[in-house]
């Protein structure tokens, strides 16, 4: 008998997604490989942190153009009433006075700003690359609640499953109690005992019917649905712990693979390029400036033709200090990205290490609900034939009842806690991409 209740229970906590033969459900079984690439491929926070990885890669474009030469066509068409114009205010001998219709090319060229591009450039892929990173730390974030709303919504259907079977027992037992009683082997008192039971199974039902839902609505919303949709979830192994007991091992597995502690290096290491950027602006800027040109029509002062090539340095001698206090903010802002980074090693460290206390304790938590659900088994088995000979009441047989119910509910919590508590543990070393 012991044997018959322990099966039906382990029966109902890794059975109950099977199909009965025959069954005409159109819905496929998901696993949770499937269900991790339909989130991959579904949700709009992995789409629009891509879209920002690719838009961060255009400004390393940007910042780059400034190696490249510049080239503008440009055009005019001037009329002037008066030759005597270029001697007023707005330049003492300017061309613009004179009738022609011209067009040309200038061309610009940076030809030395002792690294004040280049660290611009370095900066924008340093922050390029922190972006991919925050893109990476998208795709964990988003694979973990699909992973834990996935054994959510197993673990809600498991106790579901608990609670049906509860039911069905318990109605039996209010069956065989009335025919007991009609036939005067009863009393009314035990039926109606075992009608309060019921009822009590139908409201845990209830409640339970309730939890899947919402749990099948979550898993909805993790897999990137625009609303719930019916899933049909495939049974995940049995929970094996990792092989390592040493959490130093997983601390330095997160430390060098969390991609929001990459993302934030990166970003602090972009802050130091462009800060010393900044205090590269106050230094001269050399470029090779040429222009050359055509004018078909014109006043007989100017020629047909132009062209003309030159070196241009350029030095900010004073801004009011604006370049200096540039340059302090941006060292300003390195350093805090400097201790922003320390204090997310901290986090994470203390994360790793909650995280693997966590699976441990619940891996201890499903060894002793397993022998819960055993003793309470037993306890059901003694308590049912105490009550079919007589020598006890149904109050004690729906004790043992209540004490099986509740042992199998916490067995099925507790089985897929430790899934949920690994699912975290992996999100916080780094190991769900």
């Amino acid at each position: 008998m012991i044997r018959i209740i322990f099966a039906l229970t382990v029966s109902v906590l890794f059975a109950g997604n099977v199909p009965a033969a025959g069954s005409t459900d159109p819905t496929p079984i998901l696993n949770l490989a499937d269900a991790e690439k339909l989130a991959l491929q579904n949700h709009p926070q992995i789409a629009a942190a891509n879209y920002r990885a690719l838009a961060a890669q255009e400004v390393v474009k940007q910042t780059r153009a400034g190696f490249f030469p510049t080239l503008n066509a440009y055009g005019n068409a001037v009329g002037a009433e008066n030759e005597d114009a270029r001697i007023m205010a707005g330049g003492i001998n300017n061309p613009s006075i004179y009738d022609r219709v011209a067009g040309g090319l200038a061309v610009n060229l940076l030809l030395f700003d002792f690294g004040h591009t280049a660290n611009l450039t370095a900066s924008s892929k340093f922050q390029a690359q922190a972006e991919r990173q925050n893109a990476n730390a998208t795709r964990e974030n988003v694979l973990l609640q699909v992973d834990v709303n996935y054994f959510s919504t197993l673990q809600a259907q498991a106790v579901q499953r608990v609670a049906q079977q509860t039911v069905d027992t318990r109605q039996l037992l209010l069956d065989q109690v009335s025919v007991l009683a009609s036939n005067k082997l009863k009393s009314e008192l035990d039926v109606s005992f075992a009608r309060v039971a019921v009822q009590e199974s139908k409201l845990l039902l209830q409640k339970a019917r309730n939890n899947a839902e919402d749990a099948l609505a979550s898993l909805s919303t993790a897999l990137g649905y625009h609303e719930p949709r019916p899933l049909r979830l495939a049974q995940p192994a049995e929970p094996v712990f990792m092989a390592t007991n040493d959490v130093s091992e997983l601390v330095e597995t997160a430390l060098a693979g969390r991609p929001e502690l990459l993302s934030l290096r990166h970003q602090h290491t972009a802050a130091q390029r462009f800060a010393k950027s900044q205090s590269e602006a106050r230094l001269p800027v050399v470029s090779a400036v040429g222009m050359i040109g055509d004018s078909p029509s014109h006043d007989s002062h100017l020629p047909d033709n132009y062209e003309v090539g030159s070196i241009q340095l350029s030095l900010p001698l004073f801004a009011g200090g604006l370049y200096l206090a540039r340059q302090h903010e941006a060292e300003l802002k390195a350093q805090a990205d400097k201790e922003l980074v320390r204090a997310l090693e901290n986090i994470i460290v203390r994360d790793v290490h909650i995280a693997w206390l966590n699976v441990n304790t619940a891996l201890e938590q499903h060894r002793t609900t397993e022998q819960l659900v055993r003793n309470a088994g037993e306890a059901y088995e003694l308590a049912a034939a105490r009550y079919k000979i007589g020598s006890s009441s149904i109050v004690e047989l729906s004790q043992a009842q209540l004490s099986l119910t509740s042992a199998q509910i916490t067995d099925a919590n507790a089985r897929y806690n430790v899934l949920i508590q690994q699912a975290r543990l992996h999100y916080e070393i780094g190991a769900l991409r």
